[in-house]
């Protein structure tokens, strides 16, 4: 198991008592949880987790500096509480005192420094005797010749003999758990070429919640510092978590009159990206720049703005591209841009592009000057939907409705004409669709013939209010001879209405609501004041769009043509695509489907939104695909098979005089997925990634020329090429505000189902980028699901991009998607877990787990990959280890570096070092080499413990010099699974064992080692 904090929700390990971090705990659902005590360490826990769980389940606090050894003080159980938690009073055996300077006890309430003695206190830093005298002080209080630790934490007494927390008496930090102190970061920082002073702050990112490291550097005049450059210089001396998320560039650092730095007095980063000091290049470089800032609502550009770091998304990306073809005249596609993210990139791509070859979107003359009524050819996506309402008849599949509450003084009338401005100003919202000699037709009405009425029903009942929401947005049109667009408005009172807005989909997209709602609201105030409304003509109508599309696609016949050249590319990728996935429904397919269809909603939150995000952007990928990703191995691992196709829809709009349309633009895009090899997480990622630029690049194909020229075998039954699709929407609150009126938008499902299963995702972010959380739809077919069954879909999915974004190189194959009913189900007639033998309190580690094998020697102690180990195995292999280590020189007080992965072997080597009665020093491979040489120059351990794959694949020179510093080194120790059980006695432990040697110290110019390796310093029995 990578994560241990899966283990709380493993029902096989029977876990009742846990101690986690608070943000750990925040990463499990109550539903999940198995514990029913859980102790909260490690970090502030704030008072909205303890609202939270403290109705679940029983929730203590925990404190103790690592020095402690490790915990110093437990608070009551945890009721909630506006304030922060009190962090307790001291455990039996330790003794706290709250001093002030003087070293002299302050009263209740009072704020003091916290000193912890007792016999669990580190004797100090190892081969540091100034920081060991400086940290570990004499104990006034205490027995003669006992010492106290410093922590450096500001505390107050409670009334109720608990401690509360108030802060920190020197600069430490800690973020997510790890403990920095920024005086490390700035002596890093100082050897950086260019830079003349720094200074390091933690503070507070207002997008995330969190701390953030935010460095200040006063570069050299000769060569400036540029950020980037030290990012990567750091990189390659501290390890990532030390490395400060923001750099700051100062003339000088504020002083205090006391010549001091004024840490105070430092400014804030900003939130906005901030662009490079590259200038642009040429008068095409700062068009681009514009255009960047532009689109990401930013003040100003530089050449190496990265689009989506800087907080662009699909939608501004399609937005984006329409305006460089529109402002520089290139046919640029929207995968060049996820190719070359920033200007100096994207210019570079477009100095060897050809001219613009697309015809212009301007608006036509009318085929026949008689009028508008004379009729026009549908576009392509037009008649797909024509032909699917000439062959099922009227009805609310393919509506789209637009629920909006208004609070306040509502002016009927106002509305009425407001919206019949709506109306006049989009022809699509008045265009019918006759039949004329067996061709559908669009015949634009006039606006005085296509007024819509608004007509207002009393409600005086929520209830009844839903089902009459529902007749609303589930109108069946009759194309043919009605016009597209029905509202219809609901008067809860004299000051609350709900105005219900349906649109048939072949007059309009998703897209179209937010214009059509700007309209809407313009018209509305004008109207308010008895004016007609004012506003610029819009560049194209649909009509024009019809027209410019045909002239764009070409003739299929012509090899020239767009349209026969995106025809071959789609033939090929999709050749030979399933009929249909073999997916487990609850029903067998119908022969003919409803189209009834219900909807699950799940809420994704700010945090697995924003660590979705981030591995998007590491991954040179977009949101969308992340999601795509996990869909894709979710399928795969209902039984879907490997070739996983996914419908989704595409905004459509490529030039921007379509931006301010009303219209149906948009287009569907099949992407086939191929997870056949069990690949990690990152690479389908890449594989889906290269499949939907491929896409994007070939998107102008309308979908029905596909399915004609693909030809699949069609049945009413299912939709053709794809059954399931997926959409994202950069927001799903689009609505509009009206003057005087508190307006929100009231989400009310058509309850139909085009697909088998239709998921929409809606992303929320603020005005500042930072992530929100994702409202997510399933809306699915009646005919073969049942709600509980996505329901449970639902759960998976989000279970599976979880576990994707800990460990994204993980194999898709073990990414958990079960529930707990689900494990539980499957593990059915498992043995139940023993409980725990009484120990000793005096008793060591070694010896406790020595008793633990007596007690219960068959039952699983150790689980990792694919493999469990009972107690007895487990003692067995430590056994022989042990033996190997004594043998090799190893003595009580001896220190042995430890060089592996997580794994079964690691808690091996563990417990085997502590049999031996060493310490262990945890080495991470990933460490700069510079870091790891510090680390074994501070501990000098006799020996390193590693194996042959770890030693393969490290750092050359960063092994070496690892391994000069150690006298011994055993290569190998898979041995130790070999040989009978029995064939190694019990390892008698040398006295005192001290486990791990406590490498951290409170300041420091030079890189330290911390505690221990962060996700080894505790080491579980599940790995």
């Amino acid at each position: 198991m990578t994560d241990p904090v899966s283990a709380l929700t493993d029902p096989r390990l029977r876990v009742t008592h846990a101690i986690v971090p608070p943000s750990a705990l925040t990463a499990v659902s109550e539903t999940d949880l198995c514990a029913s005590t859980v102790m909260v360490a490690g970090e502030a826990c704030p008072p909205s987790l303890v609202a939270h769980w403290t109705p679940r389940l029983r929730m203590v606090n925990g404190y103790g500096p690592t020095e402690t050894t490790v915990a110093a003080a437990f608070s009551d159980q945890l009721v909630p509480s506006d304030a922060a938690p009190p962090i307790g009073r001291p455990v039996p055996g330790s003794r706290v005192y709250v001093l002030n300077a003087m070293l002299q006890p302050v009263p209740q309430g009072t704020a003091g420094e916290l000193y912890v003695a007792g016999p669990s206190l580190a004797r100090g830093y190892l081969g540091r005797p100034a920081l060991t005298a400086e940290r570990f002080v004499a104990d006034p209080y205490g027995p003669p010749g006992s010492r106290m630790y410093r922590t450096g934490d500001v505390v107050r007494w409670r009334a109720d003999g608990q401690l509360d927390y108030v802060g920190r008496a020197d600069h430490q930090v800690k973020i997510r758990g790890f403990r920095i102190e920024p005086g490390e970061v700035e002596a890093a920082l100082a050897a950086c070429p260019g830079v003349t002073q720094t200074a390091v702050l933690a503070l507070p990112d207002r997008r995330q919640g969190d701390l953030r490291l935010v460095a200040y550097v006063v570069p050299a005049d000769e060569h400036p510092a540029r950020p980037e450059l030290l990012r990567e210089h750091l990189r390659r001396r501290l390890p990532a978590f030390m490395v400060p998320s923001k750099f700051v560039l100062l003339d000088a650092l504020p002083q205090t009159p006391n010549g001091k730095l004024d840490r105070a007095a430092l400014p804030e980063p900003e939130d906005t990206p901030v662009s490079s000091d590259a200038a642009p290049r040429t008068p095409r470089d700062q068009l681009l720049c514009e255009l960047f800032a532009e689109a990401l609502g930013l003040p100003r550009a530089g050449m190496d703005l990265h689009f989506f770091d800087a907080g662009g998304h699909s939608l501004l990306a399609i937005r984006l591209v329409s305006r460089i073809r529109a402002v520089l005249g290139v046919d640029l596609t929207l995968g060049t841009l996820f190719e070359a993210p920033t200007v100096a990139l994207l210019a570079d791509r477009l100095d060897g592009a050809d001219r613009e070859r697309r015809p212009a979107l301007t608006a036509h003359e009318r085929p026949d000057p008689a009028g508008p009524e004379d009729p026009v050819s549908l576009s392509h996506a037009q008649r797909r939907l024509w032909f699917l309402y000439r062959a099922e008849g009227p009805g609310p599949t393919y509506n789209i409705p637009l629920v909006q509450r208004l609070t306040g003084e509502l002016d009927r009338d106002a509305l009425e004409k407001a919206l019949a401005d709506v109306v006049d100003r989009h022809e699509s919202l008045r265009t019918v669709f006759p039949d004329v000699d067996g061709e559908p037709r669009q015949r634009t009405l006039d606006p005085s013939t296509a007024r819509p009425t608004l007509p207002v029903a009393e409600i005086d009942d929520e209830e009844a209010l839903h089902a009459r929401l529902l007749d609303a947005v589930r109108y069946p049109f009759d194309l043919a001879i009605e016009p597209p667009l029905r509202a219809e408005l609901f008067a809860l009172g004299p000051t609350e209405h709900v105005l219900a807005i349906a649109v048939h989909h072949i007059a309009a997209d998703g897209w179209s609501l937010a214009p059509l709602g700007r309209d809407l609201a313009t018209a509305y105030a004008a109207r308010r004041r008895g004016e007609e409304p004012h506003w610029e003509p819009l560049p194209a109508r649909y009509t024009d769009y019809t027209l410019w599309q045909r002239d764009l696609l070409g003739d299929p016949d012509d090899p020239g043509g767009l349209l026969h050249r995106q025809l071959a590319y789609w033939s090929d990728a999709l050749a030979d695509l399933p009929e249909e996935l073999p997916l487990p429904y609850d029903r067998p397919r119908p022969a003919v489907a409803s189209y009834q269809g219900g909807r699950v909603p799940l809420r994704v939150d700010a945090e697995l939104h924003t660590a979705l995000t981030a591995l998007a952007r590491r991954s040179g990928a977009s949101l969308f695909m992340v999601l795509h990703a996990g869909l894709a191995a979710l399928l795969a691992k209902l039984g879907a098979g490997t070739d996983v196709p996914v419908g989704t829809v595409i905004a459509g709009r490529t030039d921007q005089a379509l931006d301010d349309v009303v219209g149906f633009f948009v287009n569907t895009l099949v992407l086939r997925t191929d997870t056949s090899g069990d690949p990690a997480f990152t690479a389908l990622l890449d594989r889906v990634r290269g499949t939907a630029l491929a896409a994007y690049a070939h998107q102008e194909t309308p979908f029905e020329h596909l399915v004609e020229t693909l030809n699949p075998v069609r049945s009413p039954a299912r939709h053709p090429l794809f059954q399931i699709a997926l959409s994202l929407d950069a927001d799903d609150t689009t609505g509009f505000t009206l003057p005087g009126l508190r307006s929100s938008r009231v989400p009310v499902s058509t309850a139909t189902a085009k697909f088998d299963l239709d998921i929409g995702v809606h992303e929320h972010r603020s005005d500042q980028g930072e992530c929100l959380g994702l409202n997510v739809t399933f809306d699915y077919a009646a005919d073969l699901l049942d709600h509980r069954t996505v329901q449970d879909l639902a759960a998976r999915w989000a279970r599976l991009l979880e576990a994707a974004v800990r460990d994204p190189d993980r194999p898709i194959s073990r990414l958990d998607v079960l529930s707990d009913d689900e494990r539980r189900l499957l593990l059915d007639g498992a043995g139940p877990a023993t409980a725990a033998t009484a120990q000793s309190p005096a008793a060591t580690i070694p010896e406790l787990f020595h008793a633990q094998v007596r007690a219960t020697p068959d039952a699983v102690a150790l689980a990792a990959d694919d493999t469990a180990l009972t107690y007895a195995q487990v003692n067995a292999r430590a056994n022989r280890l042990a033996h190997a280590l004594a043998a090799r020189g190893v003595e009580a007080e001896d220190i042995v570096a430890v060089a592996l992965p997580r794994s079964g072997d690691l808690v091996v080597a563990l417990l085997a070092v502590l049999k031996a009665g060493a310490a262990y020093l945890p080495l991470d491979p990933d460490y700069p080499a510079a870091r790891l040489t510090a680390m074994v120059d501070d501990a000098r351990p006799v020996l390193l413990l590693t194996d042959t794959a770890t030693a393969a694949t490290a750092d050359p020179p960063r092994a070496r010099r690892v391994r000069r510093a150690t006298r011994r080194r055993h290569r190998d120790f898979s041995w130790t699974r070999r040989g009978p059980r029995q064939s190694w006695p019990e390892c008698r432990t040398p006295t005192p064992s001290r486990g791990c040697p406590a490498t951290t110290r409170p300041t420091s110019s030079t890189p330290r080692a911390p505690p221990a390796h962060p996700r080894e310093s505790s080491p579980a029995t599940r790995v």
